[in-house]
């Protein structure tokens, strides 16, 4: 270790996880060296560019102003490790749905990354698991490190410290944070390693915010927290439905419902469904827990939740078949964002996915404009192996000519943009009647309605 810094800290994985946090620890720790490790040369290239791989506001700066002090950038994952006195794993966790242990966690990367950690640490370090991960992963981590290091002097303390990252407010999130998780073994080494951990977070977060708990609370408390936030949804989406079809109004059920302090007001907003890496994955995540504990009721009810958005996606893109004359076939189809929510290119799971298979599986065409997503990663969601015809995709630059001569518009991102468009021009562009499925209840309604719009909001009949 350097003179020059009196701790190292190794990131390995330089993805939407550790990339952001090992930057903004960087801006707060200035005695400490932060290094993000991760085989992907082109990824490790984006981060060392002026193009950096992911999108996140306020992230290109940060790294601008950080990187060469103490934030670096290597492909060198055995030097990286080695030369740490705390390693965070941030490696991808996604979903597995083949072989015989059904749809739980690949924790493929993190047995690599546990096997890597053992083969180059010449010295004790604190390991810790900043990916989420199924309870009990750090049991399998201490069976790796205890088969394969290099000798028995050498300790290797496990710790979950767990992200509570948005993206879109993922900096936001790291600066000021809500809480900072912190879970290790009830043991001396266990609780000095909390500490050494604790005592890096307290150079920006107050004291109060820092939880530290057993290893095993800090594992599931990701996963509950995830749940808790896709049941507020689903619960929502569900009253949506029903709005719609009483003639209640989803938004004042919103204001009811949120002014009760014991429920509170966030994540009560009716949509097309939740999306992202997140979401869904921890929801799959908990309930092959919950089975594998043969907790069958309790998986049987968090499955219900992914069940209703599911229905919600479904529901949306049938109701636009159907406000449309029950036939979208030849006809034209602007597609108002496809990132699974604003201020990220992230397209992961994102409903927009679902919604547009549905439409294209109806034979319309469909011109997408996001400001963020890539174009790549957006065509490649329509594989032609899959029966989708890409010459009836066209991706768009430009939100008024993606509107152009088009029959209706769905916004499925709640891009803020998309609120302060001339929708006056627009209309004069579409061809009549013009509808609007707003599926993020982001647009004025009724000013759209004054200007010749058929609107059709989420939970509004």
């Amino acid at each position: 270790m350097s003179s020059e810094f009196e701790i190292n800290v190794c990131f390995v994985g330089a993805g939407y996880v550790g990339g952001p946090t090992a930057a903004v620890m960087a801006k707060f720790c200035p005695t400490i060296k932060f290094q993000v490790v991760d085989l992907d040369r082109r990824r490790i290239d984006g981060w060392n560019s002026d193009v950096l791989p992911i999108y996140e506001p306020g992230l290109q700066e940060l790294v601008e102003a950080m990187r060469g002090k103490n934030l670096f950038f290597s492909t060198d994952v055995g030097k990286g490790i080695d030369a740490a006195d705390i390693i965070m794993v941030a490696v991808n966790t996604p979903i597995k749905t083949f072989g015989l242990a059904g749809a739980g966690y690949d924790l493929a990367a993190y047995e690599s990354v546990s096997r890597a950690i053992a083969q180059y640490s010449n010295s004790s370090k604190i390991v810790v698991e900043k990916s989420t991960v199924p309870v009990r992963t750090a049991e399998r981590m201490r069976q790796i490190f205890d088969a394969n290091k290099k000798s028995s002097d050498i300790h290797l303390e496990i710790l979950s410290n767990p992200e509570f990252l948005a993206e879109g407010t993922a900096i936001k999130n790291l600066e000021n944070p809500d809480r900072v998780l912190i879970g290790g073994m009830e043991t001396p080494e266990g609780q000095a390693a909390i500490n050494t951990l604790a005592q890096v977070y307290k150079k920006w977060v107050p004291p109060n915010k820092i939880i530290t708990t057993n290893l095993w609370s800090s594992e599931l408390g990701k996963l509950a927290s995830n749940a808790m936030l896709a049941q507020r949804i689903s619960s929502m989406n569900s009253m949506s439905a029903l709005c719609e079809a009483s003639g209640a109004n989803v938004d004042e059920i919103k204001k009811i419902v949120g002014s009760d302090p014991r429920i509170g007001s966030q994540f009560l907003n009716a949509s097309v469904g939740f999306g992202g890496s997140c979401l869904e994955k921890d929801l799959l995540g908990l309930i092959y827990l919950c089975e594998s504990y043969h907790l069958d009721e309790v998986a049987d009810y968090w499955r219900s939740v992914l069940k209703i958005n599911e229905y919600q996606k479904s529901r949306f893109a049938k109701n636009i078949v159907a406000r449309m004359f029950d036939n979208v076939k030849g006809k034209n189809i602007a597609i108002y964002g496809f990132a699974f929510k604003k201020d990220t290119g992230d397209i992961r799971l994102s409903p927009a996915i679902d919604i547009c298979r549905a439409l294209l599986k109806e034979g319309a065409r469909l011109f997408i404009y996001d400001p963020k997503a890539s174009h790549v990663e957006m065509i490649a969601e329509f594989p032609a192996s899959q029966g989708f015809q890409q010459e009836r995709i066209s991706l768009e630059r430009n939100p008024y000519t993606c509107a152009t001569e088009t029959h209706a518009i769905c916004v499925l991102t709640d891009w803020n943009d998309f609120k302060s468009l001339d929708y006056e021009r627009i209309f004069r562009s579409m061809q009549k009647p013009a509808f609007i499925f707003d599926g993020r209840n982001l647009l004025d309604s009724a000013k759209l309605k004054s200007i010749g719009f058929h609107v059709v909001s989420i939970g509004k009949n």
